[in-house]
């Protein structure tokens, strides 16, 4: 069978009402517990399942094995109902947690599938079912790891890969921080060094190490085990684990010669692959206690083999993959508490930067120059914002997504300091400077979550008489040339912006004095493959002007005039051209003096870009959906009946939003002591409301948290 290239399937307990009747598991005698099914909640691509083997309900396996009594069975539903109570407590703490557990198959192997669906609902969990086709390509296998690595919705990711699927590479490209199979080369390494609370124990060895206990009926201490066939990160598991319980370890291949005679001393056996048919090994009489995780479902890979030849206790063998998915949901509970721990608000743990000061003091360049700042990642992570919030931009500066709003709306915000002044100096206040050095003394040396919000510098005054504004001295932001000139290009695009709206004003001046409504009607709606439609924008034009009609070929006359023509009187447009240079030459000029323009002309003016008042809107926003809204209704002129013309009315609002969307998000920089630093919108056209941007400080509000200053 050949699967599409992706297909997934998301899974959530069904309610009584939506579970169905009630079936007869599939355990045999012992098994006649009912078998709960899952109802799909969403999928894209096609909703039929993989092909699945038939397998009885891991509650119905549980009360088979303890009605024969099996000791695996009330392991595998004692760690099955410690999870669901973990989890009922983490829901009762956060009732709007929804832990999710994601899983890719490679291959069309469904073994296992519908046992994965069943521990997930009586535990509690989502999961979301990712199938790519055996065919697939390494990149194609961590491209998908990655963007669930990135999903703050996903909690923990299990892997279920066919052989030339399984490689380290693919392994180690899970995050640590989701790896519930515990089989990333960080995991190890923490189980290596004993470090019990921060790894991720592989389910598969854990199963191995309860059911080998089980078996012992009394500790492990002194046992002789032999590791017959493991390899890779589950030898390396298993040994360790069973030398921190006092075991004897020996790990063999199938092909060593003495193998008979190490097996006659041997108490208990871990059997890790398939027996190779030209072995001829016989552990029948030695009566010896026998694990089979041969299959390895769990371990990261899909077994396409055959079990290998069991022993007297080999009934084992099917009890470790029951026991491993159970650990495995274990695992994903303890993941997602620790992800939510790691989202509380605390105290931040953050590494400050070092001063060394000079006498006598040098230059603010020299200063900058003079410390070197850490990776903007790593300042990211210690304020505890996500991987998937930041936007790198270089060594030292990020752009901070607005998706951290939703994800800290129910954290209480920090408090709120303002630094003004209100007399303008040509040489500056130092209102920058203050701030900056208040937020330093407060986080580096009070070990006070503090955040420092300054406005973007223009490189009009950077570049006159006032220079930068990164604040002085020993109190300002690094890197200082970023910082001063274009930083991450918002008010590049604030420019282009400005611009595009002037043009687009000019333009339709010129072609309503020159072309008559009709045509001006078929450039503002062409006819495209025999049809005429109108956009969005144009409908709401149209709505305006009190006209309902939505086939564009039923307007008449008048109705066509009205919406073609905005009239504009140019002796009222208040729109100019913008640029971030101290220019003076472009105070006033002439403008469309070329013959294309077939003497249009008129006299105009450059203004300073960051007092256009896009870059108020950008400082005054919420949100996109704001900022667009808030551009369409910009005022670019009166028309000749003295009703004033917007943005809106040219259709250049959508163009505006795409222009800004980058811009709107607040760059994150740090100061000469490490501290955070948000710089965002300004300077000249946020100065009526005394603050960079509400965005910034919406954000730095949440990120301090309640005992926090910004």
């Amino acid at each position: 069978m050949r699967f599409s290239a992706l297909r997934r399937l998301l899974w959530r307990p069904a309610g009584p009402a939506a579970a169905g009747p009630a079936k007869k598991s599939g355990g045999g005698s012992g098994g006649g517990s009912p078998r709960k099914r899952l109802r799909p909640v969403a999928a894209t691509g096609p909703t039929a399942l993989l092909p699945q083997r038939g397998m009885h309900s891991t509650r119905g396996y549980c009360e088979k094995q303890q009605g024969g009594g099996g000791a695996q069975g009330s392991a595998t539903r004692e760690i099955i109902e410690t999870s669901r109570k973990a989890l009922n407590l983490l829901k009762l703490e956060h009732p709007k947690f929804k832990p999710t557990l994601s899983v890719i198959q490679v291959g069309d192997d469904g073994l296992g599938q519908e046992m994965i669906r069943n521990v997930a609902e009586e535990v509690g969990l989502d999961i979301v079912h990712i199938c790519l086709p055996h065919d697939s390509t390494e990149n194609e296998v961590i491209g998908e790891i990655i963007k669930l690595n990135e999903n703050p919705k996903i909690h923990g990711l299990l892997l279920r890969l066919c052989r030339e699927s399984c490689t380290s590479k693919v392994l180690n490209a899970v995050k640590p921080e989701k790896d519930v199979n515990g089989i990333t080369d960080f995991n190890l390494v923490r189980l290596v060094h004993g470090d019990m609370h921060e790894c991720v124990v592989p389910p598969i060895a854990s199963a191995v190490i309860k059911l080998l206990e089980k078996q012992a009926c009394a500790t492990l201490d002194g046992k002789r085990v032999l590791l017959l066939g493991v390899q890779g990160p589950l030898e390396v598991s298993l040994q360790r684990l069973l030398q921190r319980k006092g075991v004897m370890t020996m790990s063999l291949s199938w092909k060593m010669k003495q193998l008979q005679t190490v097996l006659r001393d041997a108490d208990m056996m871990v059997v890790g692959s398939t027996k190779p048919k030209e072995i001829s090994v016989a552990w029948k009489e030695s009566k010896i206690t026998t694990v089979d995780c041969s299959q390895g479902t769990l371990l990261g890979q899909n077994a396409f083999h055959e079990h290998p030849a069991r022993g007297n206790d080999c009934s084992l063998g099917e009890a470790v993959e029951q026991l491993a998915l159970a650990i495995c949901m274990q695992n994903l509970v303890k993941l997602s508490g620790r992800q939510i721990a790691a989202q509380q608000p605390k105290q931040w743990n953050l590494h400050c930067l070092k001063l060394q000061p000079i006498s006598p003091v040098p230059s603010d360049i020299e200063i900058s120059r003079g410390q070197a700042p850490k990776p903007v990642h790593i300042l990211a992570k210690e304020i505890g914002l996500l991987t998937d919030e930041i936007e790198i931009y270089g060594q030292a500066k990020a752009k901070v997504r607005l998706s951290l709003l939703e994800r800290l709306k129910d954290q209480p915000d920090g408090k709120y300091v303002l630094v003004a002044g209100i007399t303008p100096t040509p040489l500056g206040e130092g209102k920058s400077t203050v701030t900056i050095g208040l937020v330093q003394a407060l986080t580096a040396h009070l070990k006070i979550n503090s955040f420092a919000c300054l406005r973007q510098p223009s490189q009009g005054p950077t570049f006159g008489v006032k220079g930068g504004a990164a604040g002085g001295g020993y109190a300002q932001v690094i890197p200082m040339e970023e910082f001063n000139l274009h930083l991450t290009g918002d008010i590049h695009a604030i420019t282009a912006a400005n611009n595009l709206l002037a043009a687009a004003m000019d333009a339709r001046i010129l072609h309503e004095n020159t072309q008559s409504d009709k045509a001006l009607y078929n450039r503002l709606v062409p006819l495209v493959h025999g049809e005429r439609k109108f956009s969005a924008i144009q409908l709401a034009r149209m709505k305006r002007l009190g006209i309902t009609k939505i086939d564009p070929d039923t307007l008449t006359a008048d109705e066509i005039n009205r919406f073609v023509r905005l009239d504009i009187d140019t002796s009222t447009i208040t729109w100019q051209r913008v640029v971030d240079t101290n220019d003076r030459f472009l105070r006033k000029i002439t403008i469309g003096q070329a013959n294309t323009e077939k003497g249009f002309s008129r006299q105009t003016q450059f203004d300073i870009a960051v007092a256009s008042e896009i870059m108020a809107i950008l400082a005054l926003t919420s949100s996109l959906s704001d900022m667009r809204e808030r551009l369409g209704k910009i005022v670019v002129a009166n028309n000749t009946k003295g009703q004033p013309v917007t943005a809106e009315d040219l259709g250049v609002t959508g163009a505006l939003a795409v222009l800004m969307k980058d811009a709107i998000k607040p760059t994150l920089m740090q100061t000469l002591e490490g501290t955070p630093v948000f710089v965002h919108a300004g300077p000249f056209a946020n100065i009526a409301h005394g603050n960079s941007s509400v965005l910034a400080d919406k954000l730095a509000l949440k990120l301090v948290s309640k005992e926090g200053f910004v």
